[in-house]
């Protein structure tokens, strides 16, 4: 694939993956992306996965027709870009690789080497000819890790993101951008706002026509789509408006408390009331659905003097990621002594901007009239 006459696409599909970083589940697969800068002398940007050594391999040598590269860039170390480093090198002992301090040293973790003869050590904002080309390097640490850098082609306008703008999902795959990026850069990127906040007034300064991330498509149209999606997740902002009600259920009564309040919400007129059991669904599209919309319900058993397994583990991932600026409401349910809600409220000391509703719903094993009034007022309030 061919991002212009002299920018090559020679990455990879994998479909043998079921869980990426071993947590998230990628039922179409996941792409591993690198690309080659055609020039007076020539780059790659980025290796692949292991398992994908021979066929990157293949692509490179099929991409220069024989000829052998100049550079191996290195933006970023996670093993799924880096692996196939020594291969390279072994393929092409005459060239030479670009990286940030930070980045030699974490290849001599990785490998047992930084590769002394073969290092090109850059800075933030330094330059590399190529000839008729220049790539430009600009740092973006814990975006998501800390020697990660990205790459301006000026000549061409495009932006090589790493791990940023990425999604998951093969690119030999037809699927909506926005629901696979938004899971991945909530589960992957999520705690970076601040740092992503950065990138982000970096790449303002730049014309930018093309982005080419590690992951996911390349990007080449209605570029102000991404980048304010982009923004609107590192600032924690609302994305759509609606509510969000994730719940645990024992036996089920606690479900149909949930259930209720959907139900009340939609009634009156709420425009997305969208809803997942957190003990049956994928925790990371809750996680997502959760810093979609600006309002949450958590509903939960009290259970071992705390709340459900589920529930803490779901909460514990919202605080992990810096989650803020949003009104949370709780329905709690205990059959003797109800915690639920002291025990929510506590998780979240220590979030920015965190507001719980007035109305608390208490459900007393099942649901009666009093515990069906309190949701009545808790759909009123949160609308």
């Amino acid at each position: 694939m061919k991002i212009n006459d002299n920018v090559i696409y020679i990455g990879v599909n994998d479909h043998q993956l079921d869980l990426f970083e071993g947590q998230y589940d990628v039922p179409n697969g996941m792409a591993y992306n690198s690309y080659l800068i055609k020039d007076e002398k020539t780059a790659v940007m980025d290796s692949v996965d292991v398992h994908f050594g021979d066929e990157w391999l293949a692509n490179i040598e099929k991409a220069l027709g024989g000829a052998s590269p100049d550079y191996l860039v290195v933006q970023h170390m996670e093993p799924d870009h880096s692996a196939n480093i020594g291969r390279f090198v072994e393929a092409y002992p005459d060239a030479k690789i670009v990286g940030n301090a930070k980045t030699f040293a974490m290849i001599k973790r990785f490998f047992g080497t930084d590769y002394p003869d073969k290092q090109v050590v850059v800075k933030d904002g330094e330059t590399l000819s190529l000839g008729g080309c220049e790539l430009k390097f600009i740092f973006a640490p814990m975006v998501h890790w800390p020697e990660v850098m990205m790459t301006y082609l000026e000549k061409y306008g495009i932006f090589f993101s790493a791990d940023a703008f990425g999604k998951f999902g093969a690119l030999d795959v037809e699927e909506d951008w926005a629901c696979e990026a938004r899971r991945y850069y909530f589960g992957i990127v999520g705690k970076y706002g601040m740092q992503v906040q950065n990138l982000l007034k970096k790449a303002a300064a730049l014309d930018i026509k093309t982005i080419c991330p590690l992951h996911g498509p390349v990007l080449s149209e209605n570029l102000d789509y991404y980048l304010g999606l982009y923004n609107t997740w590192s600032s924690y902002g609302v994305e759509s408006e609606g509510l969000f009600i994730a719940y645990t259920s024992v036996y089920g009564n606690t479900k149909k408390a949930a259930e209720l309040l959907k139900e009340k919400l939609e009634a009156k007129g709420c425009p997305k009331v969208a809803i997942a059991d957190l003990a049956r669904e994928d925790m990371a599209e809750s996680v997502e659905d959760a810093f979609r919309y600006g309002k949450l319900v958590l509903a939960t058993t009290t259970y071992n003097a705390d709340i459900f397994p589920f529930m803490r583990t779901f909460i514990e991932e919202l605080v992990e990621r810096g989650y803020q600026n949003r009104t949370i409401g709780i329905i709690e349910n205990g059959t003797w002594a109800p915690m639920a809600a002291k025990v929510i409220k506590s998780k979240f000391e220590k979030s920015k901007n965190i507001t719980f509703t007035e109305t608390t719903v208490t459900v007393a094993s099942a649901l009666n009239a009093e515990s069906e009034a309190q949701i009545e007022a808790l759909a009123d309030e949160l609308l």
